[in-house]
């Protein structure tokens, strides 16, 4: 076999098994949602689960192309939130997958996984915070002051599901790695 079909090969192995854990995503977003009791307007999900085993598997870049094919379709298909739910879960979950998908990039080490995946939650919280403040209000047609009390039970929310999303992945991504890379 000559470079270019193995290349050809290799990429379109990639692609697939990324089609792979954007399925997983999106059937796990069918199966598994729990209202945040704070404010229910947020809900758990553990889609980002194999988004996130996306990013570290692939890269950043690869993380961040999962993200947005699940936002969308999850937007289409499962949320009443339209266009500003598609925005929301891009940014949230683009930064936790950016952010984390780097960290782990450069040091490929159960250490750097746990250092990525924190570090991925906590940038994902403190985007969610401003991002909530600017497109809440634009979704709901009231004013910027009204979403202010929201704003920590947003913070937690963040916290609380990047959390989870983290711990489950840092307990499986080294398990399904070895079939991903083969």
């Amino acid at each position: 076999m000559n470079e270019s079909n193995l290349n050809t090969q290799t990429s379109t192995m990639k692609l697939a098994k990324m089609g792979m854990l954007t399925a997983i995503s999106i059937v796990l977003v069918a199966l598994i949602r729990f209202p945040f009791p704070l404010l229910p307007i947020l809900e758990y999900d553990p889609a980002d689960i194999s988004i996130m085993i996306g990013a570290f598997a692939f890269g950043p870049l690869a993380g961040l192309t999962i993200t947005v094919v699940v936002a969308v379709i999850q937007g289409m298909l499962f949320s009443t939130t339209g266009p500003y739910g598609i925005v929301m879960h891009i940014i949230a979950t683009g930064v936790f997958v950016i952010v984390s998908g780097l960290i782990y990039r450069k040091h490929k080490t159960k250490k750097a996984a746990l250092i990525a995946l924190v570090a991925g939650t906590l940038a994902m919280t403190a985007v969610m915070v401003p991002a909530n403040y600017i497109i809440t209000p634009l979704y709901f047609q009231m004013p910027r002051a009204a979403v202010v009390p929201m704003l920590p039970a947003v913070a937690l929310f963040n916290l609380m599901k990047a959390g989870i999303n983290s711990a489950v992945t840092f307990i499986l991504y080294k398990r399904i790695s070895t079939f991903l890379h083969k």
